[in-house]
């Protein structure tokens, strides 16, 4: 009698997920996939409810999931609790929790707005066998990214295999192989700026982290300030131009802040935040109080938009809050929430590769990207790829940390996603020579010319923004200096 198919679980169902169980299927395998929500896509999955607000400031990472949840536990360490959502005719401060809010915090919507767009063409944005609808454009709604990744579920039988609104608490070895597709916008980072948490506790609906935004109508007319300087921030700052009073964006010139160039005229870019304060008898309003000495009052609503920590906190004990990621062992997978640690092609885990990621990489295409990286799970999990030994893996990972260093920029592969996945290709394509399983294609040449014209963009993106560091170098940042 043949012996049984190995069981594989899958953590998600966004792009990661659909793709790595699409391809796991095909390769034979006994897969089911876990998802919290109601439906497939990830973030791609546009809820117009807003998620539970985070901690102010945000917990450790391994805990992440736990920010919305009222524990005892958790409150005695953390000084602030959750904020509870507000619903209709209902106090914030009442001690029943409707069907509605349990729902959300049970499976949290994304960070995906109303408006939300792609800023990578639907050319490169595609996933194998599955071709955008005739007349679909460049750069689409969030809406059409949803739509077509349901079809995906549907057509390459995924969907049969989704137990849908089932959250994973835990992991142990029941089955044989484990595929985390959980994505990593879901755990709000917030940073501790002095005076943020009492503002916010106080008055709840000033701040909010960038996830829970939805449409520019929530900040019409108001004096906005978006802290953080990257994609979401800009994004919000392009949205709310035009309906915004006057919008601010702070900025501690990180490497992936976006070009000022980018900003449109009602948005002005200032330094960095070193404390807040609010006035009751200006119904909350607050002041904002720079570290260059410049003040600026009268702002009506915060974003908070400086990202997401990594976090599974369904693989906990793999965490360890209190190092830097640079103390890493190589048994961790997450210190301070920047990085994934000890993972071979940012997918396998080094001390036990029956454990596997897909989707941490930053800055690629992802539909096409990720899943290059669940085809290359499918081939060993499925036996026709082998990975090298734990000791030359261990080897190349240690090489990555050398050139690239720790931190988020740990897993960002602009420059470079092409070649990473023609090193993929190359590495299953050999080993199926041997073993005379079908080999996989890699990218097309249509996608390869599409690549080099986003890279020609990203150059001319860089040079603008070495431009705009040298301008803010010589006229300073904007505000109203302190006495």
């Amino acid at each position: 009698m043949a012996p049984s198919p190995q069981r594989v679980a899958v953590i998600g169902a966004g792009v990661s997920g659909l793709a790595a169980a699409r391809h796991l299927q095909e390769s034979g395998l006994d897969v089911v996939v876990y998802e919290r929500s109601s439906r497939p896509g990830g973030v791609w999955a546009y809820d117009e409810r807003k998620p539970p607000e985070p901690r102010y400031p945000s917990i450790l990472p391994s805990l992440a999931d736990s920010s919305f949840e009222n524990s005892e536990g958790i409150d005695s360490v953390f000084r602030s609790k959750p904020f509870p959502v507000k619903e209709p005719g209902k106090s914030v401060n009442s001690g029943e929790e409707s069907v509605n809010s349990i729902h959300l915090r049970h499976a949290p919507p994304g960070p995906a707005y109303d408006g939300l767009t792609t800023n990578i063409s639907t050319k490169l944005q595609k996933m194998k066998d599955h071709p955008w609808k005739d007349g679909t454009g460049d750069f689409v709604n969030v809406r059409v990214v949803g739509d077509y990744l349901a079809d995906y579920a549907k057509n390459f039988h995924v969907e049969e295999i989704v137990r849908y609104r089932t959250k994973v608490a835990s992991v142990e070895k029941v089955f044989d192989k484990v595929v985390v597709a959980s994505g990593h916008y879901h755990a709000c980072r917030v940073p501790d700026i002095g005076g943020l948490a009492e503002w916010k506790a106080a008055w709840p609906e000033r701040i909010m982290h960038s996830k829970a935004y939805r449409k520019p109508t929530e900040l019409e007319d108001q004096t906005v300030l978006l802290i953080g300087a990257s994609t979401s921030s800009t994004d919000i700052a392009r949205e709310i131009d035009g309906v915004a009073k006057k919008v601010y964006q702070s900025s501690r010139g990180g490497q992936f802040d976006l070009p000022l160039s980018f900003l449109p005229p009602n948005t002005s870019r200032i330094g960095e935040c070193s404390s807040f304060q609010f006035d009751p008898k200006d119904n909350g309003r607050g002041t904002v109080y720079l570290k260059d000495g410049s003040i600026l009052p009268g702002i009506d609503k915060v974003v908070v938009c400086t990202g997401y920590h990594i976090s599974y906190p369904f693989l906990r004990e793999y965490h360890d809050d209190f190092l830097k990621a640079e103390q890493a062992d190589e048994r961790i997978l997450v210190t301070d929430g920047t990085q994934v640690h000890n993972l071979h092609k940012d997918i396998f885990y080094i001390p036990d590769p029956t454990l596997a990621f897909v989707g941490t990489s930053y800055y690629v295409a992802t539909m096409s990207f990720f899943e290059f990286q669940a085809i290359a799970v499918a081939a060993v999990f499925s036996g026709r790829a082998k990975l090298p030994s734990e000791e030359e893996m261990r080897e190349e990972y240690r090489a990555k940390v050398v050139n690239k260093g720790y931190g988020r920029a740990f897993h960002a592969l602009h420059g470079i996603e092409a070649e990473t996945v023609k090193e993929l290709v190359e590495w299953i394509n050999a080993d199926a020579e041997l073993s005379g399983a079908p080999k996989i294609q890699g990218h097309s040449d249509e996608w390869m010319k599409e690549d080099e014209v986003k890279l020609e963009k990203l150059r001319k993106r860089f040079a603008q923004k070495q431009q705009d560091n040298e301008t803010q170098i010589t006229v300073g940042w904007l505000g109203t200096k302190a006495n």
